[in-house]
């Protein structure tokens, strides 16, 4: 028999009752489980105690679990990707339970030698069940060589929960204050946040009404001494200056034309001419922000998401941003144009543009001069931005690789000079996550001294946060793409 596309067997005759409190008797076995669990990636809350019980009746051979229950958390939409959750957890819930009368020689049917080969055969389902899991591409970890990731899904719960109504219309993304390690996040519709450096502490900041419309980018800067943040509202056509706590300090909107050493720029925001139909009416051009980036006193601005697709900068005189002289780009494919400038990030004194329709990251100097396109780039990559960890930029595509198994948009570790490694959110069992609009690699030291690195992620569409966790001693995950062939030079 087939149930939900796994071996179903109907249950033994083996019944195993768990303690009303189990934690407090087996915490041994209790981690195992979780450790289990997080194995199977399955989302669930396992419930002890005077809880709801119900029975439970998997597909390995457990009769019944009373008391002790699995509820399997799906999100609404994708739960056909989950529908063993169950299984996986019962199959784990009942080695725990065997495994706790056994070593404390409780009352079960049959004797020790029965009960041990029930315990060996349940073990032999999960496995079995583990490798159905891996045949349908759920994995613990993704990525290759030193760029290897599970998902955190502690941390991932850390979101609000009086947010979680919004986090379907996520559009933008992450940046973080260097100094103390707090980040820094726009969820349209609910405000603006700070996120602890630990990652477990969202707190919402400000009560301008315009920290609620979508921030698609972010900076946190250091100005004279001082430390701002810049977002670009690319819906709203402007950029906000914020401080620490949350308050506006100044509204920048669309350049005029004229203020630029760049023709284009100048002839594209100037030429605002009157409609015929309906009179009056003028043309004004899109000024659709859609990143911002702090280097050596300019912020760097790309706009990405109209025919004038730019790289734009703004200089502070007395306190004030105003636009400057220096700009670049323009739509097009010639060199240094862009076909949807989507993400800007400043690193080693240079910018990079995530050129997404071009499937392209863009190293230019800090006035514009073309450097080089990275190479070893995914040509269908759609790049939605750009950062840096240690020792690698992190990059994500808006969605799945064409003519690739893959369900969800790949994120890439990648040295400056070839591809490092490819990190498939999929893989790992994520729900409702199929496109990516910003990654940002993060490092939290904790008390003991260890330092860790994380990957915030936001989706797009369906929208979703997660948070990845590097794995340094995790098993490597094999691309879901095309035979990559060693390139001869």
């Amino acid at each position: 028999m087939v149930s939900n596309g796994y071996p179903y067997e109907p249950h033994s005759d083996l019944h195993i009752n768990i303690s009303h409190h189990p934690e407090n008797i087996v915490p041994r076995y209790f981690d195992s489980f979780r450790k289990m669990a997080q194995l199977l990636r399955c989302q669930r809350v396992f419930r002890a105690g005077n809880v709801a019980s119900r029975t439970l009746r998997p597909c390995i051979g457990v009769a019944s679990t009373p008391v002790a229950a699995l509820s399997t958390t799906v999100q609404s939409g994708d739960s056909s990707r989950y529908s063993w959750a169950p299984i996986a957890g019962a199959a784990a819930c009942g080695v725990l339970a065997a495994s706790y009368l056994h070593s404390h020689a409780a009352a079960c049917h049959g004797s020790d030698r029965e009960l041990q080969a029930r315990v060996a055969n349940l073990e032999e389902r999960i496995v079995r069940i583990v490798g159905c899991l891996e045949q349908q591409g759920f994995h613990e970890f993704s990525g290759q060589g030193d760029a290897i990731f599970s998902w955190d899904q502690e941390l991932t719960k850390a979101y609000p929960k009086d947010a979680k109504k919004f986090e379907k219309d996520m559009h933008g993304g992450f940046n973080e204050d260097p100094d103390t390690g707090i980040v820094y996040t726009g969820i349209p519709g609910y405000g603006f946040c700070e996120i602890s450096p630990d990652l477990k502490t969202w707190t919402k900041l400000g009560s301008d009404p315009r920290l609620a419309d979508n921030m698609h980018g972010i900076v946190v800067f250091k100005h004279k001494g001082k430390t701002a943040i810049a977002v670009a509202q690319n819906e709203h056509q402007r950029i906000l200056i914020l401080d620490l706590k949350g308050n506006v300090l100044q509204q920048l909107d669309s350049p005029k034309g004229g203020e630029f050493d760049f023709d284009e720029a100048n002839a594209y925001y100037s030429n605002r001419p009157i409609k015929v139909a309906p009179w009056f009416q003028p043309h004004r051009s899109v000024f659709a922000c859609t990143d911002v980036t702090f280097l050596d006193g300019k912020l760097y601005v790309v706009t990405g998401y109209c025919e004038g697709d730019f790289v734009l900068t703004a200089e502070e005189k007395d306190g004030v941003w105003s636009w400057g002289k220096v700009a670049w780009g323009g739509k097009g494919d010639k060199p240094g144009q862009f076909k949807t400038a989507h993400g800007i990030f400043a690193h080693d004194g240079h910018i990079f543009v995530a050129n997404r329709e071009a499937a392209q990251v863009v190293e230019f100097t800090k006035d514009g001069k073309l450097i080089r396109c990275l190479p070893d780039i995914p040509d269908t990559a759609r790049i939605c931005n750009v950062a840096r960890a240690d020792d690698y930029f992190v990059m994500n595509a808006l969605e799945p690789i064409s003519s690739s198994p893959a369900k969800t948009a790949p994120i890439y570790a990648h040295s400056g000079e070839r591809l490092l490694s490819t990190i498939e959110p999929g893989d790992l069992g994520i729900p409702v996550l199929k496109h990516l609009h910003h990654v940002w690699p993060h490092y939290h030291t904790d008390a003991s001294g260890k330092r860790q690195l994380y990957i915030l992620l936001q989706g797009w569409s369906a929208g979703k946060f997660a948070v990845l966790k590097h794995e340094p001693e995790g098993t490597p995950s094999t691309p879901n793409t095309w035979n990559r062939t060693q390139d001869p030079m």
